[in-house]
Formats: structure tokens, sequence, C-alpha cells
């Protein structure tokens, strides 16, 4: 009789955890890895855009469109919640961009417990917001930690760790983008390795914590040096996106690059939006006007009628 193939059975069961788009090169990599993610659990639906639909998480729709059991819990540690995991039975855990804490119940349930996908070099940018408060900071490098998790804050056991630069154009999205390309690529090494991973020693960096953006912090104050500037417009693109307010419109600043000029902070210098700020300017190159798209500055000049001697507000 001829010898069964194997090959093809799946590494292993797990329960992974995502909501945001950084968690999505991890889930596909796992699962074309031969993993079977028994289940995807994301945060609830939340009414979203104009028509303030219910609005699936990336995790979410990537699960739809695999076939996946996706679960919306309101409450992680719901008994019927926890209930339902341990009918699973998942070898391990995975999380990455859930944006929930989870409680000790659910970390004792596989059995080679539950792993982190962070995107700092621990200690440094423990939080919600490592990548943006990074690059806010002027940091020259960041990276990507497995982490096995405990029930405190991004502080269990470092397992694999993956150095990224920063470049000086990097945006938060762009910047999450790779980290998330490593994490994949960690989160698969790191569950081929499980039995054997030892935490690394700690680095020697500044513990920091990375708080979660607040809307209030996202306004531009034109007063700081243009490098500064740059930064947290870049840190904070897209979301929630820098913006200022200039001829009583809120408009979101995406994209730009430091450049000569000098004037009043906040007081446009050109045509094409040089922006004077507490020492040197600024272009601004990617725009978004309330209720649009974003669009490029020649665009927005088009339709709003600000050049030469406008300001925006100071906060």
């Amino acid at each position: 009789m001829a010898a069964i193939d194997h090959s093809w059975q799946p590494l292993m069961r797990l329960a992974f955890f995502g909501s945001g788009a950084f968690a999505v090169p991890a889930a596909e990599a796992l699962r074309e890895a031969g993993h079977d993610i028994v289940l995807a659990c994301t945060r609830p639906l939340r009414p979203a855009g104009r028509g303030r639909a219910p609005r699936p998480t990336a995790i979410g729709e990537w699960a739809a469109s695999r076939g996946i059991m996706a679960h919306h819990p309101e409450d992680p540690g719901s008994p019927e919640f926890l209930r339902a995991l341990t009918r699973l039975a998942p070898d391990a855990g995975v999380l990455a961009d859930y944006a929930c804490l989870l409680p000790d119940g659910i970390l004792a349930i596989p059995r080679n417990g539950f792993l982190n996908i962070h995107p700092s070099l621990l200690p440094r940018w423990r939080g919600a917001a490592p990548v943006q408060r990074a690059i806010i900071s002027g940091d020259q490098e960041t990276g990507v930690c497995i982490m096995r998790m405990n029930e405190a804050l991004d502080r269990g056991p470092v397992l694999l760790m993956k150095k990224v630069a920063i470049a000086n154009s990097d945006t938060a999205a762009s910047l999450s983008a790779r980290l998330a390309k490593s994490g994949a690529g960690l989160i698969c090494e790191a569950l081929s390795r499980i039995g054997e991973l030892q935490p690394l020693p700690a680095l020697p960096v500044e513990e920091s914590y990375a708080r979660r953006i607040r809307k209030c912090e996202a306004r531009i104050d034109w007063r700081h040096p243009a490098p500064a500037v740059d930064r947290w417009i870049r840190g904070l693109s897209p979301n929630p996106g820098a913006w200022g307010v200039i001829r009583g419109e809120r408009v979101k600043l995406l994209d730009c690059r430091i450049a000569a000029g000098e004037g009043r902070p906040g007081e446009i210098l050109d045509d094409e939006l040089l922006v004077a700020c507490g020492s040197g300017a600024l272009r601004l190159r990617t725009l978004q006007r309330p209720g649009r798209k974003p669009m490029t500055h020649t665009a927005l000049l088009r339709g709003f009628r600000i050049g030469p001697g406008d300001r925006f507000e100071l906060p």
C-alpha cells in the first residue's frame, strides 16, 4: 500500500485576532504557509461613511473573502466567546493590530499561547500608535517584534525582532506597510520555531509609551520649525490626518516637503502652497477638504481660492 501524503495538512490551528490593514499581510502569510486559521476575531462593525452603514474591518473583509469564520465580539472576555474559542481548540493565537486588550482567560486557551506582532523596537513605543510616534519623534529606525503575550500591555518577552529604517519621506501608511510585510515573515518564522525560541535580551533603548493619537492633537501649530511640522504631517497621514484651518475651512494635510522660505507662521508664500513655519517652510503636496477625496495641491487650488498672503490660523 502506498504511503499517505500528509504534506497538505495544516501546520497549526490558529486563532487570529486583528482589525486594521496592518494585520492582513500576516493573516495571508500564515494561510499561505499552510496554517489553518480556525477563527478570525476582529472588532465589531461600526457605522462609517456618509451613509453611516456598518463597515467591516480590514480583517473582517479578508476573512470573508477567504471563507474563514469571523467573530466580532463586543467583549472578547465574555463567557460565550471564551466557550466558542475553547471548542475550536487552537494550537496558538496570533494578534496584530486588534486595538483591544485580551483578557487573561483568552490567553490561556491555545496550548502554545498567544504571539503579538508589534510594530516597534520594544521597549520603545509600547502602546497604540507606535508607527505614528516614531515618525513624529524623528526616529531614524523602528522595527517589528514578535512577542509572547501576557496580561501586561506590550510587556511580554520578545522572541524575534527585525529593524526597519525610517525614510525622510515616509508617512505612517508607507512605513506601516513595510512593517506589516516584515511582521508577516517574522510570525511565520516564529510559529515554525515556537518550541525553541528564547526571549531576546532587551534593547538598550529608551522605554516609551505610544499613546493613541487624539483628534485634537492633529491640528498643526505652524510656529514649530519646518522639520517638526513635516514629521507631524507625515506621521499622521493618512489617519487621522494632520489639519489646519484656512479661510474658515478645516483642511487635512497629507503630504509635504521641506523647502526654503520665511514668513509669518502659517502664511502662504507663493502660488504653489509654500507655507511658512516657525523657521523654514513646507511645500504642501496632498490635501483633503471636508467631504472630499485627497487631492494634489494643484487640484485643490483650482477650486479653493487661496494664495500668497492667506494664512492658516494658529491654534
